[in-house]
């Protein structure tokens, strides 16, 4: 078996989340302390009790989902600790999730940045008016050059058959309903707070890639494929400005997971709240093995 790690995306949290984790391997209960300790607030009470409504703020639900991810791969290694990794990938913020897993910063290091990525695209939210949709079973062609006649960015292609875009709200309605007068039934507003991975990001991306560049990275022990370039980077300043570029530009999760599977992975584990990686492995290569931990009862469930 040559496994893959995969860590999830904002969308997937649900109050309670990592709980079960945290009690059963001291492991993971370290790293809500330390994620306390390194934001100044008690992260881990919105985690566990939330409400929900504060746990979906982009403040705190960014590092939420970090910080179960990174939980979820600490009770795995303990639980499996001769498995290791070919490569690691991460959908849009699950980029922090599998550079930590990969050895380019620590756990701490990562919090910092999605702490600040979260603030600079909460703001970013607040001071436009975004929105998404996700189209279903269209040809990508088509709905790029929709989006791009109508103002709008490709956002996500995140499996065959499903590509989510974004933008002004206005515009964004107007290519949903160009997508559908061509026949596309399937195309879906969604309820975000804003216009992720679009021309509407930009600003927070130039705010963190000076963060970045005050943050050492090393380079990682496993390749990482990343969401902008669907490749893994060549050295660290790379590193720097795929997640920089990340946040306003496409995020290539298809390609990434092709590119993992090229380079030898043949198991996907996912890592992080819902199954929502694993699901999308089941449209874009059926064929392959894959798990999502997120419990003590998906971990338990587990083998090889």
């Amino acid at each position: 078996m040559k496994p893959f790690f995969v860590f999830s995306g904002q969308g997937a949290q649900t109050v309670g989340m990592g709980r079960d984790l945290a009690g059963a391997f001291p492991e993971a209960r370290a790293l809500f302390d330390e994620a306390d300790d390194v934001l100044g607030y008690k992260l881990s009470e919105v985690i566990f009790e939330g409400p929900a409504d504060r746990l979906t703020e982009t403040k705190y639900c960014q590092c939420a989902i970090y910080t179960v991810s990174c939980a979820a791969l600490a009770a795995f290694g303990k639980r499996f600790p001769e498995v290791k990794p070919v490569a690691c990938a991460g959908l849009s913020l699950g980029e922090y999730g599998a550079l930590y897993a990969a050895g380019a910063f620590g756990f701490a290091d990562g919090l910092r940045l999605l702490a600040k990525r979260s603030d600079f695209m909460d703001e970013a939210c607040r001071s436009t008016s975004g929105a998404m949709a996700t189209a279903l079973g269209g040809d990508p062609a088509a709905i790029s050059e929709v989006a791009a006649a109508c103002g709008v960015d490709v956002a996500n292609f995140n499996s065959p058959g499903q590509i989510v875009i974004s933008g002004e709200s206005s515009k964004v309605s107007a290519a949903v309903t160009e997508l559908r007068s061509r026949g596309m039934r399937k195309v879906i507003e969604l309820k975000v707070a804003g216009a992720f991975h679009s021309r509407l990001m930009a600003e927070a991306g130039r705010r963190l890639a000076e963060v970045l560049e005050n943050t050492l990275i090393a380079m990682p022990e496993i390749p990482v494929w990343h969401n902008f370039t669907a490749a893994p980077a060549a050295d660290p300043a790379a590193i720097r400005a795929a997640l920089a570029a990340q946040v306003a530009g496409s995020v290539r999760w298809e390609a990434c997971v092709r590119g993992m599977v090229a380079a030898g992975g043949d198991t996907m584990i996912e890592f992080g709240p819902g199954n929502v990686l694993t699901g999308l492995l089941r449209r874009t290569l059926p064929e392959l093995a894959g798990f999502n931990v997120n419990s003590v009862e998906t971990l338990n469930s587990i083998t090889f």
